[in-house]
């Protein structure tokens, strides 16, 4: 996930990280204002673009389990209803 690491559920990202950042997909429009409301949270990757239905959780929270695991868990249970993604076929090289 530009050169960082993301997390993915059947194909579909629902979290990653960006520098020392890590982001959540929240579906639920009420889980994204609730997280949104929690100081140190944000829009994630570059502020020029971030992408839409992630927040970043605060920074204090990456060593504390306890704070970022019931969030990640509820972006997991989101992004994993959804049908998982089928691979693209493949390219064909005509070398």
């Amino acid at each position: 996930m530009f050169g960082n690491l993301g997390a993915f559920v059947n194909g579909h990202v629902f979290a990653g990280l960006f520098g020392e950042s890590i982001g959540v997909r929240l579906l639920d429009p009420a889980s994204r204002v609730e997280l949104s409301a929690i100081e140190g949270t944000g829009p994630f990757l570059p502020a020029e673009r971030p992408m839409g239905g992630y927040v970043s959780l605060p920074t204090m929270w990456s060593s504390s389990p306890e704070r970022a695991g019931p969030w990640i868990a509820a972006a997991l249970s989101q992004v994993g209803a959804f049908c998982p993604k089928r691979p693209r076929p493949r390219r064909r090289s005509d070398r």
